[in-house]
């Protein structure tokens, strides 16, 4: 560099400026590229959660439990006093929580047909308007007898179906035996 003439020694300058430039420019780009993206949003996620879950939404509320946590769903039908016929499906979890939801109906009486049959079907008729005029039908109704009929740790929900309380359970016992997330929702 000592020995070349000006101009050709402001050339040689004007040629390492421009690759000098270009250099840059090319580290510039690729340090652009190495820029993380934008972070993910907080807003909670949609779809299925890390961990599993079983959900009812019923009638008068929602259960929720890990699947992981579920040790028996079990499905049997029992009388009242003769006067009622109750369907039930338990889940029994580790934790300290029994679902209980069951569908009530009268138990029908196996009378004979004839004279006997139709006495039967006034009664119904008269139990029915009863139920009418006072507003109160006990067979929608979950009732309790405090404190006998009161049973700690259960959660207890009523069906206006038995087709609903089927669901119920199959979700249910899908959601045990497959141990995947499993939702049902009666209303």
């Amino acid at each position: 560099m000592v020995g070349l003439p000006v101009p050709a020694l402001w050339g040689y300058i004007a040629l390492m400026f421009r690759h000098t430039l270009a250099l840059l420019f090319l580290l510039a780009a690729s340090l652009h590229a190495q820029t993380p993206a934008t972070p993910p949003s907080s807003s909670p996620p949609t779809g299925p959660s890390a961990l599993p879950l079983f959900r009812a939404t019923l009638p008068g509320g929602t259960y929720e439990t890990a699947v992981k946590n579920i040790v028996a769903v079990s499905t049997h039908e029992y009388l009242v006093d003769g006067a009622a016929r109750v369907t039930e499906v338990n889940i029994d979890t580790t934790g300290s929580v029994l679902l209980r939801v069951y569908y009530i109906e009268p138990a029908a009486p196996s009378v004979p047909s004839g004279i006997g049959a139709a006495a039967v079907e006034k009664a119904q008729q008269y139990l029915q308007q009863a139920t009418d005029k006072t507003g109160v039908d006990a067979w929608k109704k979950v009732i309790k007898t405090y404190p006998t009929t009161t049973h700690a740790r259960t959660v207890e929900y009523r069906v206006g179906a038995k087709e609903d309380l089927d669901k119920v359970f199959k979700a249910a016992e899908e959601a045990f035996r497959l141990q995947k997330e499993k939702h049902v929702k009666i209303e």
